[in-house]
């Protein structure tokens, strides 16, 4: 309030405090993080995106979405083609070859990947532990594979599938308890799983460094054998795994192949301990 009696002029009121460059207003979300709503906004079932389904997947408005879209456009992270829609860049692939816990690994696994493809005439899958889910970094199908929905880049429950299992059995006591802590329910199926039932299958797939496991499909039961592939840090850096038909399956013997082959890229990483080839 004044103290002389006299209204306030603007000249007398104190000045708005200064910006500050580089800061970021107090209100909304960081450029960046809008940026990456905007790449989440894609996913298998959504491979190409308009404007306005865009902005609505990533919950902005339509000209934010086509501003920073276009500034994706530019660098290419984003495509668009000759409708207007959008897709992912072939930037983005560029970025993410330089991934070592996922093209390092396909690099040196891709012979191996070969050799086991040959034998089994089905799928050999490559994954990595991402948070609380097993990632999809190469899979190899031979042509008359049976047909199965898991994709390079795709994402898959650690306690519902071979590969999954494998990296959850070796994943920090950290990663265990706080999936076991919830109620952890099998797919398909929906049916709960009791914690010391799967702690037992953790324990057994330490074991025999070996994860079998059957999913029950509408048309066929698909059996998954996977084994955990070792670093130079006798650390689990991914899992090799076999997709094959229970009409077909042979689980010792994939076993045993599945084994050789993860034994022998952990060996080309550099593992040492794990593999009982210490010197």
């Amino acid at each position: 309030m004044p103290t002389n009696g006299k209204s306030a002029s603007p000249e007398d009121a104190d000045p708005p405090p200064a910006r500050v460059r580089g800061r970021r207003p107090a209100h909304g979300e960081p450029v960046v993080d809008r940026a990456l709503s905007l790449l989440a906004a894609f996913d298998a079932d959504h491979r190409t995106l308009t404007l306005g389904e865009l902005s609505r997947r990533a919950d902005m408005p339509p000209s934010s979405a086509l501003r920073l879209a276009t500034r994706l456009v530019g660098w290419g992270a984003l495509e668009r083609d000759a409708a207007g829609r959008y897709c992912i860049g072939l930037r983005l692939l560029e970025v993410a070859t330089l991934a070592p816990r996922g093209h390092g690994l396909r690099q040196v696994a891709l012979p191996f990947m070969h050799d086991l493809a040959e034998v089994t005439r089905q799928h050999v899958q490559l994954a990595v532990r991402d948070g609380m889910q097993a990632m999809l970094v190469e899979r190899l199908s031979a042509p008359q594979a049976a047909p199965v929905d898991y994709r390079i880049g795709g994402r898959l429950p650690l306690h519902s599938t071979g590969v999954g299992l494998a990296l959850l059995a070796f994943a920090p006591r950290a990663v265990q308890e706080g999936l076991l802590s919830k109620p952890v329910y099998s797919e398909p199926g929906n049916r709960l799983i009791a914690p010391d039932v799967l702690r037992r299958t953790l324990a057994e797939v330490r074991r025999e460094r070996l994860a079998v496991f059957r999913r029950e499909d509408e048309t066929e039961t698909i059996v998954s054998v996977a084994a955990p592939v070792f670093g130079k840090d006798d650390g689990v850096v991914g899992v090799l795994g076999v997709l094959v038909p229970k009409r077909v399956a042979q689980p010792r013997r994939l076993g045993l192949a599945v084994q050789t082959a993860a034994r022998s890229i952990s060996r080309e990483l550099g593992a040492r301990r794990a593999i009982g080839s210490e010197g």
